[in-house]
């Protein structure tokens, strides 16, 4: 019998904890995860601009709450703010919250907007295939709505803006989402 990664195995009582998978990085320390109130885990680590994780305490980007519960109107606004200022992350985090918050009948047209602010995280963030596949995506889902257009949001508009930018940073790279086009009105 071996142990993780082929090795032997670990002493009884002395191998991975139940729910872990016993790996650590050599010479990393043992730390807990952030929890919040409820147990539930969450990252407290600050992110910078671009919602990536910095260093333990480093100065970062103030974070959108994650328990964030605002009326629709207020959240397109919000996410618009963010998306006019170059901070699709935030953006995210704002269209995220209400897509968990809304009625089942609106969840895909919140996941689509929070997925096209995630392609535009990536292209910001010098990852053109992840910015294609997530633009198309939110784009195909946002698409869904194009004959109803919840909350004044230009549904029809955006899926269309979605693809065409996907289909040029796949043709002309990153500085395509630099150009004309790039910018996105939610309503």
């Amino acid at each position: 019998m071996t142990g993780p990664r082929g090795g032997p195995p670990a002493p009884a009582g002395q191998g991975p904890q139940p729910g872990t998978s016993g790996a650590q990085r050599p010479g990393a320390s043992k730390q807990t995860r952030d929890r919040d109130p409820a147990g539930r885990p969450r990252n407290a680590r600050p992110r910078d601009g671009l919602g990536r994780p910095l260093p333990r305490g480093q100065a970062g980007e103030d974070r959108i709450p994650d328990d964030l519960a605002v009326p629709a109107d207020e959240a397109i606004s919000l996410a618009q703010s963010l998306l006019d200022s170059g901070r699709p992350f935030h953006a995210h985090e704002v269209l995220e919250a209400s897509w968990k918050a809304a009625p089942p009948a609106e969840r895909e047209l919140w996941k689509g907007l929070a997925q096209i602010a995630v392609g535009l995280t990536h292209a910001r963030r010098g990852n053109a295939t992840g910015a294609a596949a997530l633009l198309r995506r939110g784009g195909q889902r946002v698409g869904g709505y194009a004959s109803t257009a919840p909350h004044g949001i230009d549904a029809a508009t955006i899926a269309r803006q979605a693809s065409s930018l996907a289909d040029r940073i796949d043709a002309d790279g990153l500085a395509a989402a630099a150009g004309p086009g790039a910018d996105f009105r939610l309503t």
